[in-house]
């Protein structure tokens, strides 16, 4: 998740202000004032600071410098959705100019393929091979890792289910069928596709821990996990899910991750991409998600996946839920937060406070709508007669009563 946290330094700033603390603080604190945010304020979205070095860091190191100093205690904010929802949504970023970590990004977005093969290894390294109880600390019983559905979903495990439910639903899956699920994370959809659906699944990812937790979770059902780079898979599937994953594949490679897809999938299948969306193009990520938490990001827009589809898919349904990612991290954080003290325990407080502000200055850049959450259901030919969201439920629903992934009506 991408484009939620506090920008580069001030434009002149460095030159005005250079070692100067008190200098670097009356910038910033002018800065956040347009945000209505107060440096040791009384609301909660106001910041406390701890360490005055704090804004000399942010001077020099921007929204990197930002988050390191929050890991490190120097600054505090009793409600850091709401700090970064204001933020984002003053558009700050207009103010502020490249620093290096900021410009290092942006070239080699622009002269690198940040997400090739050889690359595409690390986010596992970093985020998604991370010990297991920090995921069931903070995730619903099935290890979802990606938006739910929150329409009349009460907590996060309803929430979730209604999310896997609709794709399911999306795509016509009926019993029998294989569906080929392209980051499949802990296997949360695949699971629930044959438990509910009857469909058989194959899944592949980059992490091993994934891959272990799945083979154990799912042992003697018709899901097959395999670790491998999305780009070396072989193979058909009657339909196609992707989840969470596209965020990691870098415009570079937008438009051989769609060839794929298509190669992978039947001719009357459907290809369901789940997705964050930015509403302006860029790069990379923020430096402090891409250090710590998304390796390589990039947030697609829509008009890129429209670029990168044109000629493989016919784009059949479009939907925003971007709000619900809000919900989402939410309850994550709070989940998260009933398990704080073992995972202090077990992995220190500098990772709980990294933890802490990677849920909630992503659930802040969503509440601000910068940033969206999209399902695009595709079909290499065109659905014949049209194309027919299904009704939103938290009912799951049967094989039976499922409809058919070619008759064209609704899905």
């Amino acid at each position: 998740m991408a484009g939620t946290s506090l920008p580069a330094s001030a434009t002149d700033l460095p030159r005005r202000a250079g070692a100067n603390t008190r200098g670097a603080e009356t910038l910033i604190a002018q800065a956040l004032e347009q945000a209505d945010v107060e440096i040791g304020g009384r609301r909660p979205w106001d910041i406390k600071v701890h360490n005055p070095r704090l804004y000399a860091r942010v001077a020099a190191e921007g929204s990197l410098g930002l988050g390191e100093a929050y890991m490190d205690g120097w600054w505090d904010c009793e409600r850091l959705d709401a700090f970064f929802d204001k933020v984002v949504s003053a558009d700050l970023g207009r103010r502020f100019r490249l620093t290096p970590a900021v410009l290092w990004l942006a070239l080699s977005a622009r002269l690198q393929n940040r997400q090739s093969p050889a690359r595409s290894w690390r986010v596992a390294d970093v985020h998604y091979n991370l010990e297991l109880d920090i995921f069931e600390a903070t995730f619903d019983k099935r290890l979802t890792g990606s938006c739910a559905y929150w329409a009349s979903a009460q907590d996060l495990d309803a929430a979730q289910e209604a999310k896997l439910d609709l794709v399911c639903r999306k795509v016509g899956l009926t019993a029998d069928q294989l569906v080929l699920d392209i980051g499949c994370g802990w296997g949360a959809f695949m699971g629930y596709a044959n438990e509910v659906y009857g469909a058989r699944c194959l899944g592949v990812t980059v992490s091993r821990e994934q891959v272990a937790y799945g083979q154990a979770r799912y042992a003697g059902a018709p899901i097959e996990f395999r670790l491998m780079d999305y780009r070396a898979f072989e193979g058909a599937a009657d339909q196609v899910v992707s989840m969470g994953m596209f965020e990691h594949v870098g415009p570079k490679n937008y438009r051989r991750y769609f060839e794929i897809a298509r190669r992978s999938l039947n001719k009357d299948g459907l290809f369901l991409l789940h997705t964050i969306i930015a509403n302006e193009r860029g790069g990379a990520i923020e430096p402090w998600l891409d250090k710590y938490i998304f390796p390589g990001g990039a947030l697609p827009t829509i008009g890129q996946i429209g670029a990168a589809v044109e000629g493989l898919f016919v784009i059949e349904d479009v939907e925003n839920f971007g709000a619900y990612y809000d919900l989402t991290l939410m309850a994550w954080w709070a989940k998260f937060q009933s398990n704080r003290e073992a995972i202090a325990r077990a992995h220190g407080e500098r990772f709980c406070r990294m933890w802490d502000y990677y849920l909630l200055c992503c659930a802040g850049g969503f509440r601000s709508r910068r940033i969206g959450l999209a399902q695009l259901v595709l079909s290499p030919v065109g659905v014949r007669g049209g194309y027919r969201r299904p009704m939103p439920s938290n009912t799951p629903s049967t094989p039976s009563g499922s409809p058919s992934p070619s008759g064209g009506g609704e899905r």
